[in-house]
């Protein structure tokens, strides 16, 4: 089954805005970001869709109502961003010190989030939640190419497009409100993916 996946990061939050390791802290939208993604959305930037999956996060709902108001949607848990643990809602400026961060930096990320959740275990998380949003797209739509957002946040988005694309995880960073525009293939609960462009 052929498909068309729109990954949409949600609007800036006020941690974002001071670049603080905004994870499981749950932020709404702050009103530079409101007003950013009504501007993207105004402007045409998002591709109409058929329905939408979503976190359950409060930045990730407020931005889809912003972009899809009117369209069916599906909360999934397994969506939610990271949890940073110790860094959790901490900017640069106040771990610069922190010995943790220290060798965090430099293992290029690659160590744990001390007290936080273990990358492959949150990259193992939101694949399995992708996997059940293929499903429910294999149940729902029978008859034509139907076109799928996700808004969710750019923790997941690495996570999935790192298992569905390879490359590494941090490849596949994006800016709050951009994201990917996948075209694949849907076949015995598997995907190939034909062709990716930046949102």
């Amino acid at each position: 089954m052929k498909v068309n996946l729109i990954f949409i990061r949600h609007g800036e939050t006020k941690g974002n805005l001071e670049k603080r390791y905004i994870g499981k802290t749950d932020e709404s939208l702050c009103e530079e970001g409101r007003q950013r993604i009504l501007k993207l959305a105004d402007g045409g930037k998002y591709p109409l869709t058929d329905f939408v999956f979503l976190s359950p996060m409060k930045r990730c709902r407020e931005t889809c109502q912003i972009i899809y108001p009117s369209c069916k949607m599906c909360v999934m848990e397994e969506f939610r961003e990271i949890d940073f643990g110790l860094f959790e809602n901490r900017s640069y400026k106040e771990l610069e010190d922190d010995i943790n961060y220290i060798n965090w930096i430099k293992s290029n990320g690659e160590l744990p989030f001390p007290d936080g959740e273990p990358r492959e275990s949150f990259i193992d998380r939101c694949y399995t939640g992708f996997l059940k949003a293929c499903d429910e797209i294999n149940r729902s739509f029978r008859k034509k190419i139907p076109v799928v957002a996700f808004v969710i946040h750019g923790g997941t988005i690495m996570a999935i497009m790192s298992k569905i694309c390879g490359k590494s995880y941090f490849d596949w960073q994006v800016k709050n409100g951009c994201g990917y525009v996948v075209e694949a293939v849907l076949k015995d609960g598997t995907i190939e993916v034909d062709k990716v462009e930046k949102l």
